[in-house]
């Protein structure tokens, strides 16, 4: 069984979870890669896909790659301050091992978890606009959806906190972002063809951890330290320490 997630505004994608490689949903992203593949050939520009495994327990939600970061090279969080404080910290609390290199061919491997972006493509001055964000919100609903086993999720940022909080179909007045805060997202049970279940119909919850995102900006003001983004995970590490070990009922 999956999870139905309703992202309102989206538009509808051939892949599913991740873009295609040369998407043009977004006039503004794809001329903005498109000027970075002629200026730096040998990065990946495009879109970034989730890295780590659909049966991931934990779903780590970042704001979109950075230039110099993840859309140089095509990993989530690699390449930038941003990935070497949250790759450390996911080290840290055992949903990384191996050694993280700042490279997306280093050997580092999620343990039980999965990264990914609100927007999966790099915007300009690492704002994206709204009708982006709403565009690439199907992605990011398609990627919950297809994780059975998710329990919790942790967002980065305001953006990737509302995203998700939309994503579920839910009002933002009901679930605010702040650093720190938790709240219980519903997400409707139905079946792999998106058709309600016929009978033993349940909800079932997912968590929401929310950070100040791990950028430099954040760090170097004092909005955010290692240890408040420390005690974020150390809270989404018991969630998950006390949630039923892998809920293989949701799997086939």
């Amino acid at each position: 069984m999956s999870k139905k997630i309703i992202a309102a505004g989206c538009l509808p994608s051939s892949t599913g979870r991740d873009p295609d490689f040369n998407c043009a949903v977004c006039p503004r992203l794809a001329d903005f890669r498109a000027a970075a593949r002629l200026a730096q050939p040998d990065w990946y520009n495009a879109p970034v896909p989730t890295f780590g495994a659909l049966e991931a327990r934990l779903l780590v939600v970042g704001l979109a790659p950075g230039l110099r970061g993840a859309n140089r090279t095509g990993r989530p969080f690699t390449g930038d301050f941003a990935g070497d404080l949250l790759y450390t910290t996911l080290q840290d609390f055992k949903f990384a091992s191996g050694r993280y290199d700042a490279r997306a061919d280093d050997g580092l491997q999620l343990v039980s978890c999965a990264i990914t972006n609100a927007v999966r493509c790099v915007p300009p001055q690492n704002k994206p606009t709204p009708v982006e964000i709403n565009n690439c919100r199907a992605f990011l609903a398609a990627t919950i959806s297809a994780m059975p086993e998710l329990c919790a999720i942790v967002a980065l940022g305001r953006v990737a906190h509302e995203s998700v909080v939309r994503a579920f179909g839910l009002k933002l007045s009901a679930f605010p972002f702040a650093h720190g805060s938790e709240h219980v997202l519903s997400a409707e049970e139905t079946s792999r063809d998106h058709s309600p279940k016929q009978s033993s119909h349940q909800a079932k919850a997912i968590s929401l951890f929310s950070s100040y995102h791990c950028s430099r900006y954040n760090t170097n003001t004092g909005v955010l330290t290692p240890e408040m983004f420390r005690a974020v995970f150390a809270r989404a590490r018991e969630h998950l320490a006390v949630q039923a070990p892998m809920r293989r009922s949701a799997v086939p």
